[in-house]
């Protein structure tokens, strides 16, 4: 039976070996043909890919560019709208004090005393200047400080009067101001020299 089994193991070898020898044209054939196949296949395959490739950053560069002109066009009308309504918070707030102004001039058409209107033209100043504060605005010390061209523009030069003030503020010709630690307008002053 174990001699049965190893005669026809034999047997199938001996096949196998004869059909490897007679298919080696074929094989030979086929592997040239699968060779051939696979050289043609991946560079059909390689140019389809890079002009997917190129197709879908083409569409990916579309959208952004698309993305980014959408994003200048809404900044730009943010800016306007921004532009236009900017001083309005600031207007609103203001509009109290014009009321007070309109009734101290008022006032002052019939007034026969100068001390209340004098007195209500402080108040005035005072409520105007609070406001102003409140928005960011503060007024930039001049007198008897060192002369800062971050903060001063020089009208002109005189002589100090004594040692101790050259190269500081001697005189405020107009009062500057920072508005959020910005200056918006410098203060022009007179130097001690």
């Amino acid at each position: 039976m174990f001699n049965k089994k190893k005669n026809n193991d034999q047997e199938e070898n001996i096949m196998n070996t004869e059909n490897a020898s007679e298919n080696p044209a074929e094989n030979v054939e086929n592997t040239d043909t699968t060779a051939n196949e696979t050289e043609q296949a991946p560079e059909l395959s390689a140019e389809e890919k890079l002009q997917a490739e190129v197709q879908q950053l083409n569409d990916k560069y579309l959208r952004l560019y698309a993305e980014f002109d959408n994003y200048k066009r809404r900044t730009q009308k943010e800016r306007v709208e921004l532009l236009q309504t900017a001083g309005k918070d600031v207007i609103v707030s203001l509009l109290p004090v014009l009321d007070d102004f309109d009734r101290a001039l008022k006032a002052m058409e019939t007034a026969a005393d100068v001390a209340p209107v004098k007195e209500g033209i402080l108040l005035v100043s005072n409520k105007l200047k609070n406001t102003l504060s409140q928005k960011g605005l503060k007024d930039v010390e001049s007198i008897n400080q060192p002369f800062n061209t971050d903060f001063h523009e020089a009208i002109t030069n005189i002589p100090a009067p004594t040692e101790e003030l050259k190269g500081k503020v001697l005189d405020e010709v107009e009062k500057g101001y920072t508005l959020n630690d910005n200056v918006i307008r410098f203060a022009k002053v007179v130097v001690g020299a």
